[in-house]
């Protein structure tokens, strides 16, 4: 029983896909970019009166707490196949590192969701090592730079 609690924990469920269209040009607009080869992450944390400001009181339903988007461009990676290669290390890499990440949201109780964008900057195609090294790392900074209280508490 706990092996099937734990598999479902790391699922990438669709209240995590970032996809509607307001929540991604806002990310963009005013979301903090964080470095760390081969990727770039742009993140913005959203109160509940800001996400409902957005959405004229109604938010839709299945917005999650937490939620994430991945890009490679095509100028970068010009085949497809290297496109959606990259896409899927990224998301495995997040999938299974995002828990401290998901916890310290789940305990900010100012924040409704946080939105979180990874772009892939890299040339060539990475090794998922990398790919996990950099996404660990970015993490790491989010939690530092955005809910620091609860990171000095887990330490």
């Amino acid at each position: 029983m706990d092996v099937q609690r734990e598999a479902a924990a790391l699922r990438f469920r669709k209240g995590e896909r970032l996809r509607l269209r307001t929540l991604v040009e806002q990310l963009f607009a005013k979301g903090d970019s964080l470095f760390e080869w081969p990727l770039r992450a742009v993140a913005r944390p959203l109160g509940a009166d800001a996400l409902g400001a957005m959405f004229k009181g109604h938010v839709p339903a299945g917005t999650g707490r937490l939620q994430m988007l991945v890009t490679v461009p095509k100028r970068r990676r010009r085949h497809a196949v290297d496109r959606v290669l990259m896409r899927r290390r990224i998301r495995e890499a997040w999938r299974l590192n995002r828990a401290g990440l998901r916890a310290a949201v789940g305990s900010a109780g100012e924040v409704r969701t946080f939105s979180v964008a990874f772009i892939y900057l890299a040339d060539k195609n990475v090794g998922y090592p990398k790919v996990e090294q950099s996404m660990k790392r970015l993490l790491a900074k989010m939690e530092k730079r955005y809910f620091p209280d609860d990171a000095e508490r887990q330490d």
